[in-house]
């Protein structure tokens, strides 16, 4: 099957909105619920919203321009883990779980979204660059993350406790530090190959 580049515009875009839409949801779930992992994850889909759209603009670039802003994307996924650190302190000074049934229910909504989404930029990632990458790294990481999420829910239904969620959030930090460990590598490559060519 031949690669439609022009498709992947159309993948990001969609993308884009549907993380744009879906980061004001959570974000007010957690909120009104007090949730470390929601609100980590309400921060990575604001920020996965920024980066998509970032990647639609600058599509038609060289590929070393392409390179130094998947350069500048491995940073921008270093804000979940600010946004979990600072939630962890605010759990820490009031030690009180979140509501079970909401936090499952706002995971199993992202664990939607960020399926579609993965799906819409699987075809993509091998052939977009580190900016397909970056794309569909964040995707990939939010489905795993939102299943996290919703196990804490059903854990803290069973066991009203703040650890599930904060546990949840260490991973959610974890999984986007390694994203950007890996979009910062696909981005060097990039610009090697950009800076070899004839």
């Amino acid at each position: 099957m031949t690669y439609d580049p022009s498709g992947l515009r159309r993948a990001v875009f969609v993308v884009a909105l549907l993380n744009l839409a879906y980061f004001g949801i959570e974000f007010v779930v957690a909120l009104s619920i007090g949730s470390v992992s929601l609100l980590a994850d309400s921060a990575d889909f604001f920020e996965d919203a920024a980066v998509n759209f970032l990647i639609v603009a600058s599509l038609g670039w060289s590929a070393a321009r392409r390179a130094q802003v998947g350069m500048l994307l491995s940073a921008i996924l270093l804000a979940p883990a600010i946004a979990f650190l600072w939630t962890l302190w605010e759990k820490f000074s009031a030690p009180v779980p979140p509501d079970a049934l909401s936090l499952a229910a706002t995971g199993l909504g992202a664990l939607a979204i960020n399926l579609v989404a993965a799906f819409l930029l699987a075809r993509h990632r091998e052939h977009g660059g580190s900016l397909a990458k970056a794309a569909w790294l964040s995707a990939r990481n939010d489905a795993l993350a939102n299943i996290a999420i919703i196990a804490a829910g059903l854990v803290t239904l069973r066991s009203p406790s703040i650890w599930p969620d904060i546990v949840v959030g260490v991973g959610i930090a974890i999984m986007n530090l390694d994203a950007a460990r890996a979009v910062w590598a696909a981005a060097r490559e990039e610009q090697r190959l950009a800076s070899t060519a004839p």
